[in-house]
């Protein structure tokens, strides 16, 4: 037990990589640790306690049917955020628009409060994804330009993954590194330091019942996927499965089609967070033809396609 390093202290620590830092990212990122905490305990009564099932009964700004576990993290991550001073607006999956605080915070947040909630009242695993910027605009508030950044201008991603056992996972440009909620004691603790993922993998992640609408690139990628005899792994919930692969080994493909050129998976909230910690754990994130990282948004919930695994898998999916 001696060597059980706590996320509180590792956060201490690493405050060293960041010369001259305040100590707000630390503030910021312990936020995240807590609510963690929080949504790790109402997603674990889901079975028991039938006013977190189901659907709220109402449609966030994608068109997604909101369930109910949805709005409840995502007001608490938001209130989270809203406590320390260290963050002057959130942009959410599930809201319209950008929430400010009048706080003066010189960091910007983005996030999928839930994950895969639709897997919520089956009983798999679902997650949270975030990314933080600093804000870059110099007016009272906050301003869509401070959202709109490349991701390789993002400071920090992370995200946390509520299954069997509750990991927070994340970087700050300085590795990825894994912690695990020990529920005995209440404590995030380092459980995976400096992850990798291997260049190679045995596991390909893909919705193949749109096969038929995939471009000819990427049916051929699959089919040899096949031919290898490569595993098919394909929860429905984004953090789980690139949570496996990285892992593991593995690439995660949700390719554009001809009805949705764009893909599915939001620019901001999904693609950009996982693709620092893809990139920082010697994977590799495209959107088909370019860098997710090299990309610059246009519009707060754009979307964009996703190949993003094991490097040498990533870049035979773009050749393909």
């Amino acid at each position: 037990m001696a060597d059980i390093k706590t996320l509180s202290e590792f956060i201490v620590e690493r405050q060293a990589d960041f010369p001259g830092a305040s100590g707000d990212l630390s503030q910021l990122l312990t936020a995240f640790r807590l609510a963690a905490k929080i949504v790790s305990r109402e997603a674990n009564k889901a079975g028991l306690m039938a006013d977190i099932l189901g659907a709220q009964g109402t449609e966030n700004v994608q068109g997604e049917q909101q369930q109910k576990l949805d709005v409840y993290a995502n007001d608490l991550f938001i209130r989270m955020m809203r406590t320390q001073g260290a963050v002057c607006a959130v942009a959410s999956e599930e809201n319209d628009d950008i929430v400010h605080f009048d706080n003066g915070g010189k960091y910007v947040v983005t996030m999928d409060p839930l994950d895969g909630s639709s897997n919520i009242d089956v009983n798999v695993s679902i997650g949270t994804i975030f990314s933080i910027y600093k804000r870059i605009s110099t007016g009272a508030k906050a301003t869509l330009e401070d959202f709109l950044q490349p991701g390789s201008e993002q400071v920090a991603a992370g995200y946390i993954v509520y299954g069997s056992s509750t990991m927070l996972v994340y970087t700050t440009g300085h590795g990825v590194n894994g912690f695990t909620l020990d529920p005995s004691i209440g404590t995030f603790c380092l459980s995976h330091p400096g992850m990798t993922t291997p260049p190679e993998g045995k596991i390909y992640s893909i919705n193949e019942g749109n096969f038929y609408d995939f471009s000819d690139g990427v049916r051929n990628y699959i089919d040899d996927c096949k031919k290898q005899k490569m595993s098919a792994r394909y929860i429905g919930s984004l953090v789980a499965d690139f949570h496996r692969n990285l892992l593991k080994g593995g690439v995660y493909l949700y390719p554009g089609t001809a009805k949705s050129p764009n893909g599915k998976l939001r620019l901001l909230y999904e693609a950009n967070p996982l693709a620092m910690i893809a990139e920082q754990a010697g994977g590799s994130a495209t959107n088909g033809s370019m860098r997710i990282m090299d990309m610059k948004p246009t519009e707060l919930h754009q979307r964009c396609p996703l190949f993003i695994g094991s490097k040498a898998m990533v870049e035979k999916a773009m050749k393909a």
